[in-house]
């Protein structure tokens, strides 16, 4: 492979901000993979955001840089799978996709295929563009997609939508976080590819659940001082569903919340985790839910007897669970454990993924 940008490349962040900055380009955050596609003839590498190459777990996507990419060219990007009927990003069939075996990626790449979608050009045949603005790079980049891209939308490549308006941005992150996205990346129209800098903005969708506080587990570095509070909510049939956890406190809290909640330890016997009896040590209490990015680490926890109640914020669900850790808000003794249902979620409307592929800027 000989590329003007060569790999490997830390992709270019964004920080969190409650605002969208005036002026500058708006794009989706897609729920995937971050990937920059380096491509010299038949040659293709798909990095990632910790540089480490993720070209053997998605053969199916190595075919279609080949078939649907310019011949030469380094693309930044995110890989994504959608859901089995294509309504929706499907985060967790994603994750099944980084498995140690090749006939399992094999069996992957057919059953779950997953799609790249393309928001920056960083190099075209001979030309290094990082240095270029980001308007003119995108630029750059529909010119060369706009030749390759399918008019049917049955090809594995597909461009992320881009507007300037920040009214059509704002429809697009209330609309579209039913498809599964994750809210909205402002990019300033005229910075230079800025590799593993956080120059760019992000807006997500932020909201608050009161959870059951029904586990815990130690801090890697201190056995007597809490790593996370594992967190429940009930279902329509009464059962105590595992939905996630939280473990934003500083240390000298830790070791106080590890006092503060010995009286509810208990064990596994009458718990609504009593099932995780088997896994202790091995899984989360969530059945078959293991770390797939930690080999070996022990997940085991503490029970806890249900009834403290904890308010956190988080950005959106994924299944039954929270998709991300949650932000610890504050505790809340005045709420009682059974309150904490499915009903107080606000979940988004529905909205068909191939709708949003299908915008143009």
């Amino acid at each position: 492979m000989d590329l003007p940008v060569m790999p490997p490349v830390s992709p270019m962040l964004a920080k969190p901000l409650k605002t969208l900055p005036e002026g500058w380009l708006y794009d989706l955050k897609w729920d995937g993979f971050r990937s920059i596609v380096f491509r010299d003839g038949d040659e293709v590498e798909l990095g990632s955001r910790n540089e480490r190459p993720l070209t053997r777990y998605f053969p199916e996507l190595v075919e279609a840089v080949r078939a649907e990419l310019p011949r030469r060219c380094v693309v930044d990007g995110e890989i994504v799978v959608a859901t089995a009927d294509g309504t929706r990003l499907d985060f967790e069939a994603l994750q099944q996709r980084i498995h140690p075996a090749d006939s399992r990626v094999q069996l992957l790449a057919g059953r779950t295929p997953a799609l790249f979608v393309a928001f920056d050009l960083l190099a075209l045949g001979d030309e290094d563009l990082t240095g270029m603005p980001f308007r003119e790079r995108r630029a750059r980049l529909e010119a060369a997609l706009g030749e390759s891209l399918r008019a049917d939308g049955r090809g594995r490549v597909r461009l992320s939508p881009v507007t300037a308006q920040e009214e059509v941005a704002m429809r697009w992150f209330t609309d579209f976080e039913g498809a599964g996205l994750d809210g909205l990346i402002a990019k300033d129209p005229e910075a230079a590819y800025q590799p593993g800098k956080r120059v760019q903005t992000k807006l997500k969708h932020e909201r608050t659940a009161d959870c059951v506080v029904a586990g815990y587990r130690t801090h890697k570095s201190d056995d007597e001082a809490i790593g996370s509070l594992l967190l429940g909510l009930f279902t329509q049939d009464g059962r105590l569903a595992h939905v996630g956890v939280t473990s934003s406190f500083p240390m000298a809290r830790r070791r106080e919340l590890f006092v503060e909640l010995q009286d509810l330890v208990t064990d596994l016997d009458g718990h609504p985790w009593d099932w995780a009896r088997q896994l202790e040590g091995e899984r989360t209490p969530a059945k078959g839910v293991g770390s797939r990015w930690n080999g070996g680490k022990d997940l085991s926890f503490v029970p806890l007897r249900p009834e403290r109640v904890v308010e956190v914020r988080y950005d959106y669900l994924e299944g039954e669970r929270f998709r991300h850790t949650t932000q610890f808000v504050r505790w809340r003794p005045d709420r009682e454990p059974a309150s904490c249902t499915y009903d107080q979620l606000d979940r988004p409307e529905d909205h068909d993924l191939a709708d949003v592929l299908a915008v143009r800027r």
